[in-house]
């Protein structure tokens, strides 16, 4: 199998002077459930090479086993380095594509038109596609066939405003995920914050946090090989 990972390319976090980018966590524990099951996993960004990393996603108190094994591996640390572009792929290529977050896709891959088009055609494919904690705010202009909101009257999750809240940036984010999703028309749920919550609605999975970047990556691959069977 293989599984297109797409991370964002953005680095400020409004502005407030501080640095945003991808979630580590988020990246390492799906990319060790996709290695582990024998996938074959490219990484992809809008700009391509080194995507920015959040260094508050590399602390001490926010570093696992998997965000240590994943510095420690040569091999991802070199695919990391040199992501794609995402204007240089195709979903037709892929079985399956995975977006982690962090704060960055908000102010990029939720705006991308690279990336809407890309997610509506995995989704016209049929294809089973998974967005974690900030990702799924990519899904804010991700249309239909038929021209409505993708996420009308689908179940998911993302990054609750009480989470957001919690780390204070309520009003320095472009759009609440929560709130921009129940606006498009989404049955929202959520868990206790920081909690592992992950919410499937068909081929479309969403998690809510950080926590919950590993259990959606296993639903994924469960979908995922359900179809190829």
């Amino acid at each position: 199998m293989k599984v297109l990972m797409v991370i964002t390319s953005h680095d400020q976090l409004g502005d407030t002077g501080r640095k945003t980018g991808f979630w580590l966590e988020e990246l390492a524990a799906p990319y060790y459930r996709f290695r582990d099951a024998g996938w074959d996993v490219t990484l992809a960004s809008p700009r391509g090479g080194r995507p920015p990393l959040d260094p508050k996603s590399n602390e001490p108190d926010f570093q696992t086993d998997l965000t240590r094994r994943f510095e420690a591996d040569a091999e991802a640390e070199a695919q990391l380095d040199t992501t794609l572009r995402l204007d240089s792929v195709s979903a037709d290529d892929f079985d399956t594509v995975f977006y982690p977050g962090g704060h960055g896709p908000m102010w990029d891959l939720a705006e991308d038109p690279t990336s809407i088009a890309l997610i509506e055609q995995v989704v016209r494919s049929g294809k089973a596609i998974a967005l974690v904690c900030h990702a799924p705010g990519a899904l804010r202009h991700v249309q239909t066939p038929e021209g409505t909101p993708l996420v009308a009257g689908r179940k998911v999750t993302g990054f609750t405003d009480t989470e957001e809240a919690a780390v204070g940036l309520t009003k320095v984010v472009p759009f609440l995920v929560e709130d921009e999703l129940v606006a498009k028309g989404a049955h929202f749920s959520k868990a206790d914050d920081w909690q592992p919550y992950v919410v499937t609605d068909g081929r479309l999975i969403t998690g809510q946090n950080p926590a919950s970047s590993g259990p959606a990556a296993d639903q994924l691959i469960s979908l995922a090989q359900k179809s190829a069977s």
